[in-house]
């Protein structure tokens, strides 16, 4: 496997788990970063969950990778910077994050494969690109279930 083909494969783990959220969260691409022999995807979620939502989305996102066969390598239980740490059997690491104020953030980090060049990511974003921006803004997208401030 090149690293155009381990992107693609990182690709496909994010299209995957942002799938299965109900309802829809908004997203957007993080940055594509390389090194010497591993590629790592990004996803920055533009709708704004609420600290007593983020339980439910960390849920819904650790029963879909386990069902998928990934192994939780760690939780963090944090009421304000809550994660998730998981590996595929490709040996691919997932992430799934809280960060300030609430933006969550998914990432995944392929293996050490062959070098090459790795082309933007093929899947379209529901929300608007920020390409050219320096910093993504800080969620922003109101949504009845997730931006829900009462349970």
């Amino acid at each position: 496997m090149d690293m155009q083909s381990a992107a693609e494969q990182a690709d496909g783990i994010l299209d995957s788990v942002i799938r299965e959220i109900s309802p829809v969260i908004r997203w957007t691409h993080g940055p594509t970063t390389t090194g010497s022999c591993e590629v790592t995807r990004r996803r920055t979620v533009m709708t704004i969950v609420s600290s007593e939502r983020r339980g439910n989305l960390l849920g819904v996102v650790d029963r879909q990778w386990r069902k998928d066969g990934y192994v939780i390598d760690a939780v963090n239980d944090s009421a304000e910077f809550p994660a998730i740490y998981a590996k595929t059997k490709e040996g691919f690491r997932v992430t799934l994050r809280v960060g300030g104020e609430g933006q969550v953030f998914f990432q995944v980090d392929s293996p050490c494969v062959k070098y090459s060049e790795v082309a933007d990511s093929a899947s379209k974003p529901n929300t608007p690109s920020y390409e050219g921006m320096e910093n993504i803004p800080r969620p922003n997208i109101h949504s009845d279930f997730w931006s829900a401030t009462k349970v």
